[in-house]
Protein backbone atom coordinates (compact mmCIF):
# COMPACT_ATOMS: atom_id res chain seq x y z
CA UNK A 1 0.00 0.00 0.00
CA UNK A 2 1.48 3.39 -0.97
CA UNK A 3 2.40 5.84 1.76
CA UNK A 4 -0.35 8.52 2.13
CA UNK A 5 2.11 11.30 1.31
CA UNK A 6 3.16 9.50 -1.87
CA UNK A 7 -0.10 10.45 -3.55
CA UNK A 8 0.29 14.07 -2.49
CA UNK A 9 3.89 14.17 -3.70
CA UNK A 10 2.90 12.52 -6.95
CA UNK A 11 0.15 15.07 -7.58
CA UNK A 12 2.61 17.88 -6.91
CA UNK A 13 5.21 16.34 -9.21
CA UNK A 14 2.74 15.98 -12.03
CA UNK A 15 1.39 19.50 -11.64
CA UNK A 16 4.90 20.96 -11.72
CA UNK A 17 6.11 18.87 -14.64
CA UNK A 18 3.90 20.51 -17.26
CA UNK A 19 3.36 19.05 -20.71
CA UNK A 20 5.21 15.89 -21.68
CA UNK A 21 7.02 17.49 -24.65
CA UNK A 22 8.84 20.78 -24.26
CA UNK A 23 12.17 22.43 -25.04
CA UNK A 24 13.86 22.16 -21.63
CA UNK A 25 13.24 20.43 -18.32
CA UNK A 26 10.82 22.06 -15.93
CA UNK A 27 11.33 19.58 -13.10
CA UNK A 28 14.57 18.04 -11.81
CA UNK A 29 14.47 15.19 -9.28
CA UNK A 30 17.74 14.76 -7.39
CA UNK A 31 18.63 11.80 -5.18
CA UNK A 32 21.74 10.36 -3.64
CA UNK A 33 22.49 6.76 -4.61
CA UNK A 34 20.91 4.09 -2.42
CA UNK A 35 22.76 2.17 0.30
CA UNK A 36 25.97 0.66 -1.03
CA UNK A 37 27.29 -2.80 -0.27
CA UNK A 38 30.12 -3.03 2.23
CA UNK A 39 32.37 -4.87 -0.19
CA UNK A 40 35.98 -3.86 -0.66
CA UNK A 41 36.94 -1.75 -3.63
CA UNK A 42 36.24 1.65 -5.12
CA UNK A 43 33.00 0.82 -6.93
CA UNK A 44 30.61 -1.31 -4.84
CA UNK A 45 27.09 -2.09 -5.96
CA UNK A 46 24.04 -1.79 -3.73
CA UNK A 47 23.33 -3.67 -0.53
CA UNK A 48 19.99 -5.47 -0.09
CA UNK A 49 18.66 -2.30 1.59
CA UNK A 50 19.95 -0.27 -1.35
CA UNK A 51 18.25 -2.55 -3.87
CA UNK A 52 14.99 -2.14 -1.94
CA UNK A 53 15.45 1.64 -1.91
CA UNK A 54 16.10 1.69 -5.68
CA UNK A 55 12.81 -0.17 -6.18
CA UNK A 56 11.10 2.29 -3.80
CA UNK A 57 12.41 5.18 -5.91
CA UNK A 58 10.93 3.66 -9.05
CA UNK A 59 7.61 3.19 -7.24
CA UNK A 60 7.65 6.75 -5.88
CA UNK A 61 8.29 8.12 -9.38
CA UNK A 62 5.95 5.75 -11.23
CA UNK A 63 3.61 8.53 -12.35
CA UNK A 64 6.19 11.33 -12.58
CA UNK A 65 6.83 10.92 -16.34
CA UNK A 66 10.60 10.79 -15.96
CA UNK A 67 11.95 11.46 -19.44
CA UNK A 68 15.72 11.42 -18.83
CA UNK A 69 18.09 10.07 -16.19
CA UNK A 70 21.63 11.22 -15.41
CA UNK A 71 24.07 9.29 -13.21
CA UNK A 72 27.73 9.33 -12.29
CA UNK A 73 29.85 6.48 -13.69
CA UNK A 74 29.91 4.68 -10.33
CA UNK A 75 27.95 1.45 -10.10
CA UNK A 76 25.91 2.50 -7.05
CA UNK A 77 24.35 5.45 -8.93
CA UNK A 78 23.66 3.36 -12.02
CA UNK A 79 22.13 0.56 -9.90
CA UNK A 80 19.95 3.09 -8.05
CA UNK A 81 18.66 4.48 -11.35
CA UNK A 82 18.13 1.09 -13.01
CA UNK A 83 14.57 0.29 -11.80
CA UNK A 84 13.31 3.78 -12.70
CA UNK A 85 15.05 3.57 -16.09
CA UNK A 86 13.51 0.15 -16.78
CA UNK A 87 10.04 1.34 -15.76
CA UNK A 88 10.30 4.29 -18.16
CA UNK A 89 12.12 2.59 -21.03
CA UNK A 90 15.15 4.87 -20.61
CA UNK A 91 18.90 4.46 -20.85
CA UNK A 92 20.60 6.67 -18.23
CA UNK A 93 23.19 9.15 -19.44
CA UNK A 94 26.47 8.72 -17.54
CA UNK A 95 28.32 11.95 -16.74
CA UNK A 96 31.98 11.35 -15.88
CA UNK A 97 34.26 12.83 -13.24
CA UNK A 98 36.91 14.08 -15.68
CA UNK A 99 38.35 17.28 -14.23
CA UNK A 100 37.22 16.52 -10.66
CA UNK A 101 34.06 17.08 -8.65
CA UNK A 102 33.49 20.72 -9.63
CA UNK A 103 33.76 19.85 -13.33
CA UNK A 104 31.39 16.90 -12.81
CA UNK A 105 28.82 19.14 -11.10
CA UNK A 106 29.04 21.69 -13.94
CA UNK A 107 28.74 18.93 -16.55
CA UNK A 108 25.66 17.44 -14.86
CA UNK A 109 24.00 20.87 -14.62
CA UNK A 110 24.74 21.48 -18.32
CA UNK A 111 23.42 18.02 -19.23
CA UNK A 112 20.20 18.69 -17.28
CA UNK A 113 19.68 21.98 -19.11
CA UNK A 114 20.30 20.27 -22.47
CA UNK A 115 17.52 17.69 -21.98
CA UNK A 116 14.26 18.01 -23.89
CA UNK A 117 12.37 15.93 -21.30
CA UNK A 118 10.02 17.75 -18.93
CA UNK A 119 11.24 15.72 -15.94
CA UNK A 120 14.86 14.69 -15.36
CA UNK A 121 16.12 12.37 -12.61
CA UNK A 122 19.68 12.94 -11.37
CA UNK A 123 21.27 10.20 -9.23
CA UNK A 124 24.46 11.41 -7.57
CA UNK A 125 26.41 11.30 -4.35
CA UNK A 126 26.18 12.86 -0.89
CA UNK A 127 28.55 15.65 -1.90
CA UNK A 128 27.43 16.15 -5.51
CA UNK A 129 23.63 16.26 -5.19
CA UNK A 130 23.62 19.47 -3.08
CA UNK A 131 26.23 21.02 -5.40
CA UNK A 132 24.21 20.12 -8.52
CA UNK A 133 21.10 21.58 -6.89
CA UNK A 134 22.94 24.87 -6.31
CA UNK A 135 24.38 24.84 -9.85
CA UNK A 136 20.82 24.62 -11.18
CA UNK A 137 19.81 27.71 -9.20
CA UNK A 138 18.43 25.94 -6.14
CA UNK A 139 19.35 26.75 -2.56
CA UNK A 140 22.72 25.88 -1.06
CA UNK A 141 22.42 22.79 1.15
CA UNK A 142 25.07 20.95 3.17
CA UNK A 143 26.36 17.59 1.96
CA UNK A 144 24.26 14.59 2.95
CA UNK A 145 25.31 12.54 5.98
CA UNK A 146 26.96 9.22 5.20
CA UNK A 147 23.86 7.43 6.56
CA UNK A 148 21.30 9.57 4.65
CA UNK A 149 19.90 7.94 1.54
CA UNK A 150 16.19 8.81 1.43
CA UNK A 151 16.26 12.46 0.33
CA UNK A 152 14.27 13.32 -2.79
CA UNK A 153 14.87 16.90 -3.88
CA UNK A 154 12.29 18.20 -6.36
CA UNK A 155 13.43 21.37 -8.12
CA UNK A 156 10.96 23.29 -10.28
CA UNK A 157 12.85 25.29 -12.89
CA UNK A 158 9.67 27.04 -14.07
CA UNK A 159 9.91 29.60 -11.26
CA UNK A 160 12.47 32.35 -10.84
CA UNK A 161 14.24 31.57 -8.63
CA UNK A 162 13.66 27.82 -8.93
CA UNK A 163 11.44 26.31 -6.21
CA UNK A 164 12.55 23.37 -4.08
CA UNK A 165 10.38 20.71 -2.47
CA UNK A 166 12.18 18.36 -0.10
CA UNK A 167 10.67 14.90 0.25
CA UNK A 168 11.74 11.43 1.36
CA UNK A 169 11.29 7.99 -0.14
CA UNK A 170 11.97 4.41 0.87
CA UNK A 171 12.81 3.13 4.35
CA UNK A 172 13.57 5.65 7.07
CA UNK A 173 17.22 6.63 7.50
CA UNK A 174 18.84 6.53 10.94
CA UNK A 175 18.86 9.83 12.82
CA UNK A 176 21.53 12.08 11.28
CA UNK A 177 24.61 13.13 13.17
CA UNK A 178 24.69 16.69 14.43
CA UNK A 179 25.35 19.19 11.66
CA UNK A 180 24.41 17.09 8.66
CA UNK A 181 21.23 16.22 6.82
Amino acid sequence: MPHPLSSLLLALLLSLAGPAAQAAPSLVLLVRHAEKASTPGHDPGLSAAGEARAQALAAALAEARVGAILTSPLRRTRDTAAPTAAANGLKPQVVGFEGGTAAHVAAVAAAVRAQDAATVLVVGHGNTVPAILAALGGPVLPDFCESSYGHLLVLSLDASPPRLLRARYGAADPAPASGCQ
